[in-house]
């Protein structure tokens, strides 16, 4: 099974366990379609709170209406703007919540760590009530796990760090326009079209440069529109960064992994129709040395009685071992 796919059908069954999940989007690719399903995975846990700070619960869930009796339970805090509804704070009542939940497995998830700290107006505040979140759910006896969905903002490099999670699964959404601007710019295409090395050596800090993503998409040339978000765009590439220890146990190692998102669930990178200009190009026969012998019109090969009377041919200069001294 692909690492994306498991981790989608069951989030708290990763092994080695990792209790903090950062799911994050891009102006030019949301990762929304991914957060909705780790909010209702194939393989429930216990109990799943869903704190909805920026998007509406309806917008997150299939059949919202009827899902706060069971498992999931929503708590919706947009309707709660500092400024316009008092001095609410409501970092002591979530962390009360989460304290309240009977044992078993938990999944707790903010849907936006971007919105939260604008509330809180504190990067700092709202570190340390994250890190209180996640002791909260490794204190506990079964995998649980903190799933934290964010753009890029100041926080996200201190919430990658390992102080504050040893192991960590980081899920990162791309357009497929990148993929396909590496490869025709860079000669660079993602594996198994292209060698694995070139591939993370040119992605890697390309894929950094958040202004060439967005130019990609919002250019002249782009869609004008992140893909995930609608019906029409179904399709983006997702980057997967797992922190955690190696197979032999002895050291921790880092996990980097390039996979697709097909508009309902994870796929391999070959069947999207989006980059289907990598795969084809990929497929060209191999560009062989031209045969010199084969550009002629005359025929340069030996027969083997020449083959024979040509090796008998002194060679000028050439020696066979024997060396001499020269007096001066």
């Amino acid at each position: 099974m692909a690492l994306l796919s498991s981790i989608v059908a069951d989030p708290s069954g990763s092994r080695p366990h990792q209790p903090l999940i950062l799911v994050q989007s891009s102006t030019s690719q949301t990762c929304l379609p991914v957060l909705r399903s780790l909010i209702q995975p194939a393989k429930r846990p216990a109990q799943t709170l869903l704190l909805c700070f920026l998007y509406p619960p309806t917008s997150l869930i299939a059949d919202c209406p009827n899902t706060s009796n069971g498992s999931l339970k929503v708590f919706d805090y947009t309707e709660q703007v500092p400024g316009y509804d008092g001095t609410h704070d409501s970092r002591d009542e979530i962390l009360a919540i989460v304290r309240s939940v009977p044992p078993g497995s938990l999944h707790v998830i903010i849907d936006s760590v971007d919105t939260l700290a604008t509330d809180l107006a504190s990067n700092s505040q709202t570190y340390k009530f994250i890190r209180s979140l996640l002791s909260l759910i490794t204190s506990r006896s079964q995998p649980s796990v903190l799933i934290l969905h964010l753009l890029l903002c100041p926080l996200l490099p201190i919430l990658t760090q390992t102080h504050l999670s040893p192991t960590l699964t980081h899920i990162i959404a791309h357009p497929p326009s990148l993929l396909t601007h590496l490869a025709s710019s860079y000669h660079a295409p993602p594996p198994p079209a292209g060698p694995a090395e070139k591939f993370w050596t040119v992605f890697i800090p390309v894929s950094e440069r958040i202004q060439e993503s967005e130019a990609l998409v919002y250019g002249r040339e782009g869609s004008g529109t992140c893909s995930g978000g609608g019906p029409d765009l179904t399709e983006f590439v997702v980057e997967l960064i797992v922190r955690g220890i190696a197979a032999e146990g002895r050291k921790r190692g880092i996990e980097r992994t390039i996979e697709a998102w097909n508009g309902v669930g994870p796929d391999q990178l070959q069947k999207l129709d989006s980059l289907k200009s990598i795969w084809s190009r990929s497929k060209m026969p191999d560009e062989r040395p031209l045969d010199t012998k084969q550009a002629v019109s005359f025929n340069l090969k030996l027969t083997p009685s020449q083959e024979k009377s040509r090796a008998q041919v002194p060679l000028p200069y050439a020696h066979e071992g024997q060396s001499t001294l020269s007096r001066v």
